[in-house]
């Protein structure tokens, strides 16, 4: 068996859409369905993850409405815009660190870089950017551009982007301000340094109005899967949040991102690498089945139909019969490696339309564990050792009530098999993971791409 890629499990809480992961949690009794606009839901949220050790609070994001539903079924249409919510949850919580999800296709690197060092000021060390290039095809229309960009554009300008937010991090040594009154001089000018960047897509003379991060740079996370966002997951990510249902397929996935990241000068060798996981458990498996069941009676076959249009790419399937195979679709300008995976599903292993919209109400096309909470705890604990993840991103199809009860029934069962921990550790997000805090590298520098 292969050996485990980290001591301990790395755990986050997704909490992206208020009432739960599952697509009808906002039905189900225990909701508020008030949630995604309700900043108390979100503290209690915050303070549940904090008092159950959870590493990350992690929020997506979509700069447009999501389109998996126009019939209003859904209840996903609305949402806060993540970095505003996380400077508020950031004055209620001094551990767990806040990650936010931010597009480069639908930003610019001196936006990004002012706000996520302006949050891990606030924070105290504990931002994290998981940087996306945007998946959904309504965005551009909202920016006024024709179309969505290209995969490989999206890509190409999330290469150049990343680089120019890192440099601007480095604008300010960490020692630049001495404000020395008496002598009346606030900063030290030779510790001010501008970026000069002149590339395929940007081209930009530069220096940050915000002072260095406390972790130097927040931590970058990445959540691509596709050729295109692997590699540039390995050149720059220093934990990957992906969509894997299966062990041997997730192994794979590690070992194919250790073998990129390996061709690449790297601060931190090692990327945390954290699956989706929506759980559904219970003292016995019938109980957990009932969980499931629960929520899956509360949606509308043309929600989840509508729902599945949107995963493969906006194709309209309201005229297949549901019973019936999913038809050879075109390509998509979308999100790749869902789509990918759904065709699997539906190809390979010959789930008809019902079955693959069910299975992504429920987690969409994440990593699902049905069971009691011991089987449940044995799952994740094999995933661990045979290094297919890091940890995992805990997805619960009912918020709070599902955290809850993963944080009171399966965590304790992790700690005492020793593969989670029973205290933080001091210090910013960077020295809770153990990743090294990268030093200033900007001296007027300037970066060309060829």
């Amino acid at each position: 068996m292969p050996a485990q890629r980290r001591k301990q499990l790395v755990m986050g809480a997704y909490v992206s859409y208020g009432t739960g992961h599952h697509a009808a949690s906002w039905r189900h009794p225990a909701s508020d369905t008030t949630a995604t606009r309700n900043l108390d839901h979100y503290v209690e949220v915050t303070r549940l993850a904090e008092q159950h050790l959870y590493d990350t609070l992690f929020l997506s994001d979509a700069p447009a409405v999501f389109n998996d539903d126009r019939a209003g079924f859904g209840g996903r249409v609305t949402f806060f815009e993540p970095l505003t919510l996380l400077s508020a949850l950031a004055m209620v919580s001094r551990h767990i660190g806040l990650v936010a999800t931010s597009s480069t296709t639908y930003k610019e690197p001196y936006n990004v870089a002012r706000e996520y060092a302006s949050l891990d000021i606030i924070s105290r060390g504990r931002a994290a950017w998981n940087l996306v290039t945007t998946s959904k095809l309504a965005a551009a229309a909202n920016f006024g551009m024709p179309a969505h960009p290209a995969h490989a554009e999206r890509y190409q300008r999330a290469d150049e982007f990343i680089d120019i937010v890192r440099g601007l991090w480095d604008t300010w040594e960490d020692d630049a301000f001495p404000a020395d009154k008496a002598n009346g001089r606030f900063y030290d000018p030779a510790k001010r340094h501008r970026l000069r960047h002149h590339g395929r897509v940007f081209s930009l003379d530069a220096e940050l109005n915000v002072s260095r991060p406390p972790q130097g740079h927040p931590v970058i996370v990445q959540a691509g899967s596709s050729e295109t966002g692997r590699e540039l997951a390995a050149r720059t990510a220093e934990m990957v949040f992906t969509a894997q249902s299966d062990l041997e397929s997730a192994v794979a996935f590690a070992k194919d991102l250790d073998r990129r990241a390996s061709r690449h000068p790297r601060l931190n060798p090692g990327i945390i690498i954290l699956p989706g996981l929506t759980v559904y458990a219970g003292r016995t498996g019938k109980e957990a089945q009932e969980k499931v069941e629960e929520l899956q009676s509360l949606i509308r076959p043309e929600f989840g139909l509508s729902m599945l249009s949107d995963l493969v790419g906006g194709f309209d399937l309201s005229g297949c019969d549901i019973e019936g195979p999913l038809p050879q679709l075109p390509p998509s300008n979308a999100n790749t490696s869902r789509r990918a995976l759904i065709e699997k599903l539906a190809y390979e292993d010959g789930l008809n339309i019902r079955q693959l919209y069910e299975r992504m109400t429920t987690s969409r096309g994440h990593m699902t564990l049905i069971g009691s909470y011991d089987t449940v705890t044995e799952e994740i604990i094999r995933w661990f050792e045979h290094g297919a993840a890091d940890g995992f991103n805990i997805m619960p199809p009912l918020l709070p009530k599902s955290l809850i009860d993963f944080s009171e029934n399966i965590l304790p069962r992790l700690q005492r098999r020793g593969v989670f921990k029973r205290r933080y550790r001091p210090g910013t997000l960077r020295d809770k993971l153990g990743l090294r805090r990268p030093g200033n590298q900007s001296h007027d520098r300037e970066l060309h791409y060829s």
